[in-house]
């Protein structure tokens, strides 16, 4: 893992986004990333426990989240999101 970008254990649901939000810590910046419920279940089957399903697949999503910060796909608004 790049030591410059970090994943601290502080995944939240967000129900007006309908997505799982977790920080990560790049050179010392915080950065949101998130993924949607619908995606996580497409992804890895239906859940009625989002969080949960992140937890048992964080190493993956984060591994998908590092790739794509380094390769600066934020949106807009500064958020980067897991498709």
């Amino acid at each position: 893992m790049n030591q410059s970008i970090q994943f601290p254990d502080r995944e939240t649901w967000d129900e007006a986004r309908q997505a799982v939000c977790f920080p990560a810590l790049v050179g010392g910046m915080q950065l949101t990333c998130a993924i949607r419920g619908a995606t996580l279940a497409a992804r890895y089957g239906n859940v009625d426990e989002p969080l949960a399903l992140f937890r048992t697949r964080r190493w993956d999503l984060e591994e998908e989240a590092e790739q794509r910060i380094q390769d600066q796909e934020e949106d807009e608004s500064g958020w980067l999101w897991l498709s």
